[in-house]
């Protein structure tokens, strides 16, 4: 008895619909933990140049030096050196074309910015909707596995004249494996996705307020009448 209740008997002795399901729920649950670790480094690693470069940007570093260093390492500079970057690469074409009027410049500078931080935005969020999907789900996935195994489980006992206990317990047990696998994938998605939604936002907050204070800097730049140096 115990053997033939076991997790692996269980599923050898399923329906194929019911191991169908299994299988797939499995194949979702290893698709969202690898979309999980893949997203906790990239946010790991965001932060991590998010931080270096505000160091940077506050430490005194000149703009057109701070300019010049984005330029270089494009491909491995962090959100919010783009973002600097794209601002200060629309203010030098702006003044390329000979644009001086102040509120141009700086309007010119801004919607930059703010386009650049949507695509940064973005991609930041890429994996989040797979990871709420496979939340709401997955468990009814798993949901309907359980009923198809029920249904099957009765259906097969539907010849017999004597039903007992031990052999109705072997087919719900199969059955009920398909909702447990369900909830295995959906429980993690639905914790990290909230807790990657909670770090995103925040990530999203103090880039927009870098925005706001180096639109605050490029205007008393550009107010002085002087290019930023």
């Amino acid at each position: 008895m115990t053997q033939d209740l076991s997790i692996l008997q269980l599923v050898l002795n399923a329906s194929w619909v019911v191991q169908a399901v299994m299988l797939l729920l499995l194949g979702v649950s290893v698709a969202s933990w690898a979309a999980i670790f893949r997203k906790v480094f990239a946010l790991g690693r965001m932060k991590r140049l998010n931080d270096d470069f505000e160091r940077e940007f506050w430490s005194g570093t000149s703009l057109s030096d701070l300019f010049a260093t984005a330029g270089r390492r494009a491909q491995e500079a962090g959100p919010m050196e783009r973002i600097f970057a794209s601002g200060m690469l629309e203010l030098q074409k702006l003044r390329e074309r000979r644009i001086t009027d102040t509120a141009s410049l700086l309007d010119g500078a801004r919607r930059a910015m703010r386009a650049s931080f949507q695509r940064e935005l973005d991609a930041i969020e890429s994996n989040l909707s797979f990871l709420a999907s496979v939340g709401s789900v997955s468990p009814y996935v798993g949901l309907f596995g359980t009923v198809w195994g029920i249904m099957h489980a009765f259906t097969g006992l539907a010849s017999l004249q004597q039903v007992t206990l031990a052999t109705v317990a072997p087919g719900i047990a199969e059955a009920l494996v398909a909702t447990a696998i369900g909830l295995f994938a959906a429980i993690p998605a639905v914790v990290a996705y909230n807790r990657f939604a909670r770090d995103i936002d925040r990530a999203a907050i103090r880039m927009e307020s870098f925005m706001e204070e180096f639109s605050n800097i490029l205007q008393r730049h550009l107010g002085s009448s002087s290019a930023p140096r």
